[in-house]
C-alpha cells in the first residue's frame, strides 16, 4: 500500500491510479495492455496505465492536427501567455509534481523539485521568447526589392524522453515548441508514465480555461513500439528524442529515412579534468556530486575523472573520504545524498559493467555492491563505486548509467589529459578543474574539448536552461532548452517582395518577350 502521503501528491495532482491511458487534454482512454509503475524507492505499486494502440493513436494525431489550425494562428505573444499561465500552476504544484518525480523515478526529493524548477524556468524563458521570434532581413540586388525571413510553425512535434528527467526535458521540448505555434505529442519512458499524466492534467487545466483545442497537448503510452508509431508517421515534422545512443541511431535512421527532423540527445561519457593547478575541495564537491546524482542516471553524470599524476593520490584519498560519508537510501529523505536506480535491471547493468572493469584490470578501491535488508526492499540501491582503470578499456569507452566513477591518470600538458577526454565515441559534457587561465582556455579552444558542454571549475552536470543543452558525436548533435535551440521548432523562409512595376531577375538574367 502506498504511503499516505505519496496518496495526497497523487490527488493533489489529479491521479488515478487505475485505467490511465492515451490522453488528449484532460480526457483519458485506452485499451491497451497494461503497464505497471512501480516504484523503486519502496518497491510498491503506484499505479497503472495503458498503453496506446493504432487506433487510438489515429485519434490522438487527428486531434493534434486539428489543434493546430488554431493554434498556430494565434499571435506568439499570445501562446506565450499560455505558457505563463501553465509556468504559474507549476509553481502552486512544484512541490507534489517534485514528489511524484522523486518517488516513480528514484531521485533526491531535492532534485525531483529542482527538476520541476526546470520546468518552470523554461516557461520564463519561452514567455520572453514568445516575443523575439525573429528573422533577418537583408538587401536585395534588384532594385525596388525587399528580402527578409521568417519562421513558420512546423506542425506536429513528436517527444520522445527518457526515466532519468521525467518531466524537465519534456517541458524543454514544449514550452519552446508551444511558443513557436506547434501542437505536440508525447511519448514518455514506460518506466515513469505517472509522471507524464501529472504534467498533461496540468496542462489541460491551463488549456481548459482559456477554451484552446485539447490536441495542443497529448501523450501516449507504451514502449519502443508506441514510439514507433510516431517515428514513421510523416504527418509529424519533428521527432525530438531524448536516450540511449542505441535508441538516436534508430530513430534518426527512421526520421531520416522519410525525411523528417530529428533533434537527437543521447548518451554522455562526461569527464572532469583535474591539474595540478585545480582546487582540491572544488574538485571533490565537483566529482561527487555529478558521479552519484540522481545515482548516476544523469546523461551529464560524471562517468570519467582524468587526474594529473602529481595530484593523483591526493585526489583519490580525497574521494574515498568523501564517499564513506555518503547516505543511500529513501529520496524523500532529504538527509541521503543517494536514491536507488530506476529498477532491477539497471542493478544487474551496474554488477556486469563493475565485474567486466576489474576483468580488464580494474582496480576497486570503493568496493560498491547491491544493498539489501530494511529499507532497501525494492532490491533498487546500490553504492556508489570508484574503479582505477584505463580509458581504453571497453567498459569504459561506454556509458553505464549507474554510480560508477572511473578513475584515469595522466602525465605533462593539459593537453595530453584533454586527448584523454575526447577519445570516447560521446561528446555531451565536460569539465576541467584548475586555477591556471591557460590551461582553462586551452580546454576552451578549437583544440580544446570536443563536447558540447564545457565547464571550467564546475562539474559536468547541473546544466541552466538559458544555454542550449546537447552534444556532439555520438551523443546526436541536437540542442534543447535555451539560446537559439527554437529555430529547429520550426521551418525557416525565404521572401522576396516586388514594389516595382518591373520585373527584373536575378543574377542579371534577361529574358524579354
Amino acid at each position: 500500500m502506498k504511503s499516505l502521503a505519496i496518496q495526497n501528491t497523487l490527488e493533489l495532482l489529479h491521479i488515478k491510479t487505475t485505467n490511465l491511458g492515451t490522453s488528449t487534454g484532460a480526457n483519458f482512454f485506452g485499451n491497451g495492455a497494461e503497464i505497471e509503475s512501480f516504484s523503486p524507492v519502496d518497491g510498491k505499486l503506484i499505479g497503472k496505465v495503458t498503453t496506446t494502440t493504432k487506433e487510438e493513436y489515429e485519434k490522438v494525431v487527428k486531434t493534434a492536427q486539428a489543434a493546430f489550425k488554431t493554434w498556430r494562428v494565434m499571435p506568439a505573444p499570445q501562446r506565450g501567455e499560455i505558457v505563463r499561465q501553465f509556468g504559474n500552476k507549476l509553481r502552486e504544484l512544484k512541490q507534489p509534481l517534485g514528489e511524484l518525480v522523486s518517488y516513480e523515478m528514484g531521485k533526491s526529493l531535492q532534485e525531483g523539485l529542482g527538476e520541476v524548477q526546470e520546468m518552470i524556468d523554461i516557461c520564463d524563458f519561452a514567455v520572453g521568447l514568445s516575443r523575439q521570434l525573429h528573422g533577418l532581413t537583408m538587401h536585395s540586388e534588384r532594385p525596388g526589392h525587399r528580402m527578409y525571413e521568417q519562421y513558420h510553425p512546423l506542425g506536429i512535434v513528436g517527444i520522445i524522453s527518457a526515466f532519468n528527467f521525467p518531466v524537465a526535458v519534456w517541458s524543454w521540448n514544449t514550452a519552446l515548441a508551444w511558443i513557436c505555434g506547434d501542437v505536440c505529442i508525447w511519448k514518455a519512458s514506460e518506466k515513469a508514465p505517472l509522471c507524464s499524466i501529472a504534467c498533461q492534467n496540468i496542462i489541460a487545466e491551463v488549456l481548459k480555461k482559456n477554451d484552446l483545442p485539447e490536441g495542443i497537448s497529448c501523450i501516449i503510452n507504451g514502449d519502443y513500439k508506441v514510439g514507433e508509431f510516431m517515428t514513421t508517421d510523416k504527418r509529424i515534422p519533428l521527432i525530438s528524442a531524448t536516450g540511449s545512443t542505441r535508441m538516436g541511431k534508430i530513430v534518426g535512421k527512421t526520421v531520416g529515412e522519410r525525411l523528417g527532423k530529428s533533434l537527437l540527445e543521447l548518451g554522455g561519457n562526461n569527464a572532469i579534468i583535474v591539474t595540478p593547478d585545480a582546487d582540491l575541495k572544488m574538485t571533490i564537491i565537483g566529482a561527487v556530486f555529478g558521479a552519484v546524482g540522481t545515482a548516476g542516471q544523469r546523461c551529464t553524470s560524471t562517468r570519467r575523472l582524468i587526474i594529473h599524476e602529481s595530484m593523483y593520490h591526493k585526489v583519490k584519498d580525497a574521494l574515498v573520504r568523501a564517499y564513506k560519508q555518503l547516505r543511500i537510501g529513501n529520496p524523500l529523505d532529504e538527509t541521503n545524498h543517494v536514491g536507488p536506480l530506476i529498477d532491477t535491471d539497471a542493478v544487474k547493468m551496474y554488477e556486469n559493467a563493475l565485474e567486466k572493469a576489474v576483468k580488464e584490470g580494474g582496480n576497486k578501491i570503493v568496493e560498491g555492491g547491491v544493498l539489501n535488508g530494511e529499507g532497501y526492499e525494492s532490491g533498487c540501491y546500490v553504492k556508489p563505486a570508484i574503479v582505477e582503470a584505463e580509458n581504453h578499456y571497453e567498459i569504459v569507452q561506454h556509458e553505464t548509467f549507474a554510480p560508477i566513477l572511473y578513475l584515469l591518470k595522466y602525465a605533462g600538458n593539459v593537453e595530453n589529459a584533454i586527448e584523454i577526454q575526447n577519445n570516447v565515441a560521446q561528446g555531451l559534457s565536460s569539465a576541467i578543474m584548475t586555477n591556471n587561465l591557460r590551461e582553462a582556455e586551452a580546454f576552451l579552444s578549437h583544440a580544446g574539448s570536443d563536447c558540447g558542454i564545457a565547464n571550467v571549475n564546475i562539474g559536468t552536470s547541473g546544466a541552466e536552461i538559458g544555454g542550449a543543452f546537447g552534444g556532439e558525436k555520438e551523443t546526436g548533435g541536437g540542442r534543447e532548452s535555451g539560446s537559439d535551440a527554437w529555430k529547429v521548432y520550426m521551418r525557416r523562409q525565404t521572401n522576396t517582395i516586388n514594389y516595382t512595376t518591373e520585373l527584373p531577375l536575378a543574377q542579371g538574367i534577361k529574358f524579354d518577350l
